[in-house]
């Protein structure tokens, strides 16, 4: 795919207007129409997923800590004939939710003694030695199992493919109005118990040296409420029901395909109702799957609506698109946001991103430095000084692992997520992305940032204002509202942090936590070597091959 252009296209034309004869969801505005996907954009007619729902609640649960601490209150209010359902990358067994001891293993465990209906899918993963999990999923699937509940480990995926959707459902079965899902970034795993502060996680995993011995780890998961809840629900059903095999082991294998009772997972039970409406947020869920052999009966040729999803969302954008991501490394992708930078001669975009990768081991550092080398020059090339890349650290000069996945533009639209800015992300891997349009209009100047008539939306502004307030060290938003203004302040404080640095640190520490983002540059020989292991297994293509030649998705 490489030097593709991507473009996303059906029956030969560009999925940017509103397809006629799909009306919009009832209960919302028709700005949404303008952002979000119809139905015949997702791409994808076996699913059983809305284009979107309206009148949900979301909030934002910004790191680790806080989210741990919601979803075990969450955990714990359930009863029995309630269900739990959740999907991750990575689970450690002895990964703490609480400060007093509680474990992730131990809170599911003993919600599935008291009578919860406990369901999970979590990827088998590879092999330990290459820092992936396989003994922590294998260890907290078979903890949960023995107490009650059910957890697979999940391996119906592409050679080399992960899944890597992060989210947990709970649903009440006579209180639905407490109903919720949490989706988003965070696995509950080593490390990512960190929050504001960025001290970092005592329970740490094996990372990169730069990040010291408890790396500090900025990340965001969004709670939703309303309608949606019963959405994000179809989508583990969709998955738990995949007649496939979970494993391709023989010992695992071969009993499944005799259909052996004792190796298939046990049926959900019959889906409630939709919970009551909660909020005011349209929420549509876009999704990665890829073309996979045998296909993927809610998604027989996979899915792409995250990145058909990005596509006609930067058509929109005007004024600015804000990034937060761990790996903003791929030309296609970068190529869209250079197209929008292109196309409107006043857009910005600001993003924030790792100072380093997450591995140091001297084969990985070039493969890792190739692509994100190349998509930021594209961005760069379009933009000029309309672009800001910048990176986080602590107060005590230690560089913030961002692993946050965020997206939005002109404080309308907003996107919480699984997907990372890549190929990977977009066409090979299993990822779930929440993208969120608040019917209230925010009542603060400005009331409409990019000129369009959508006005400035409370979640997506709030969300943008909480970020940049950590990361600036603000008390209030008097200086980030206005977004010329505020992205000047960003750039501001970034540069007085550098040049406090180059100083030797003399003085007074500048507020904020920003740096301008300094890329090391592989040599060409390092590309050389690099580009076929990037293009093979870092950041592979996961579409189907007409999809490929075409440069569509």
């Amino acid at each position: 795919m490489g030097s593709s252009r991507l473009e996303i296209r059906r029956d030969g034309r560009r999925l940017t207007a509103i397809d006629v004869g799909h009306a919009r969801p009832a209960g919302s505005d028709r700005a949404a129409e303008e952002w979000l996907l119809t139905a015949a954009q997702r791409g994808n007619r076996a699913t059983g997923l809305r284009p979107w729902s309206a009148q949900n609640a979301a909030v934002p649960l910004i790191h680790g800590r806080p989210y741990f601490a919601a979803l075990a209150d969450a955990v714990d209010d359930l009863g029995a004939g309630d269900l739990l359902l959740l999907a991750g990358w990575r689970v450690d067994p002895d990964e703490l939710v609480r400060d007093e001891g509680t474990t992730i293993t131990a809170l599911l465990s003993e919600a599935a003694r008291r009578g919860v209906m406990v369901r999970g899918l979590v990827w088998r993963s590879q092999m330990d030695r290459m820092r992936f999990s396989r003994r922590q999923n294998r260890r907290f699937a078979e903890a949960v199992n023995a107490a009650g509940g059910e957890i697979l480990l999940d391996q119906r995926v592409r050679p080399f493919g992960s899944h890597h959707q992060k989210f947990v459902v709970l649903r009440h079965a006579e209180r639905p109005w407490d109903d919720v899902a949490f989706l988003g970034g965070i696995d509950v795993a080593h490390s990512r118990r960190d929050d504001a502060r960025h001290r970092g996680d005592h329970q740490r995993m094996p990372f990169a040296r730069w990040y010291g011995g408890e790396p500090a780890w900025h990340d965001v998961q969004v709670r939703l409420q309303g309608p949606v809840v019963r959405q994000v629900e179809e989508v583990f059903r969709e998955r738990w029901q995949d007649p496939a095999s979970p494993s391709r082991r023989p010992g695992t294998l071969v009993p499944f395909l005799l259909d052996r009772p004792e190796h298939r997972p046990r049926p959900l039970p019959a889906p409630l109702p939709d919970p009551p409406p909660a909020g005011t947020c349209a929420v549509q869920l876009l999704r990665t799957y890829p073309n996979r052999r045998p296909g993927y009966p809610f998604a027989p040729h996979g899915e792409r609506s995250v990145a058909r999803g990005y596509a006609k969302a930067l058509r929109r954008a005007r004024r600015f698109v804000y990034v937060e991501d761990q790996y903003l490394w791929s030309t296609s992708v970068a190529r869209l946001f250079a197209d929008a930078l292109r196309r409107e001669q006043d857009l910005h975009l600001i993003a924030v991103v790792p100072r380093f990768p997450e591995q140091d081991a001297e084969l990985v550092v070039p493969v890792a430095l190739h692509g994100h080398t190349q998509a930021l020059d594209l961005v760069r090339e379009a933009g000029g000084d309309r672009v800001l890349i910048l990176d986080v650290e602590n107060a005590a000069g230690r560089p913030v692992y961002v692993h946050s996945k965020v997206c939005i533009a002109d404080d309308v639209w907003a996107t919480v997520g699984s997907d990372n800015l890549n190929r990977r992300s977009w066409t090979h891997d299993s990822e779930l992305t929440a993208a969120i349009l608040d019917e209230r209009r925010d009542p603060r100047a400005p009331l409409d940032p990019a000129g369009r008539g959508d006005g400035a939306r409370t979640f997506a502004r709030d969300l943008r204002l909480e970020l940049w307030r950590e990361h600036l060290d603000l008390a209030d938003d008097a200086l980030l509202l206005e977004p010329d203004a505020a992205i000047a302040e960003l750039r501001s404080r970034a540069m007085a942090l550098d040049a406090w640095h180059e100083r030797g640190e003399v003085g007074e520490r500048p507020p904020g936590r920003l740096r301008m983002h300094v890329m090391a540059i592989p040599t060409p020989w390092q590309r050389v070597m690099a580009s076929p292991v990037y293009r093979a297994v870092v950041d592979p293509d996961g579409r189907p091959p007409q999809m490929k030649v075409r440069g569509h998705h």
